[in-house]
């Protein structure tokens, strides 16, 4: 199964992330949220997997500067409603493989290790 990099081209976590990859000889496919989008479905299963609170990412400034109502009562409807609105709340980069998932990037990660092994 293809490892896909889910993110955006110009954080540098996912160039970070991408660059380990590479040096790491690992084949990957990039979904580039901002130019393909997402859909409810993938973040829905993430956060079945991971839990919506850890795939939304509450320290992105397109977070910060949503309207205080916006941020309040949050579940995981909304949080997967805003995410789809704003794909920048995402947290970055998610690596997604035979059926697993992992959020962000830590190339110590003995489970990122273990996905790309």
């Amino acid at each position: 199964m293809t490892l896909i990099l889910y993110g955006i081209p110009n954080c540098d976590t996912v160039k970070k992330a991408r660059d380990w990859l590479t040096a790491k000889g690992v084949v990957y496919d990039f979904h580039d949220y901002k130019k393909a989008g997402i859909d409810a479905a993938h973040l829905k299963t993430w956060s079945e997997k991971m839990g919506w609170e850890k795939v939304l990412n509450r320290a992105s400034s397109t977070f910060k500067a949503l309207p205080d109502e916006a941020k309040q009562d949050l579940d995981e409807t909304k949080a997967i409603a805003l995410m789809i609105a704003q794909p920048s709340m995402i947290k970055r980069p998610i690596f997604e493989t035979d059926g697993q998932v992992i959020a962000g990037f830590k190339p110590d990660s003995a489970e990122l290790k273990a996905l790309i092994s």
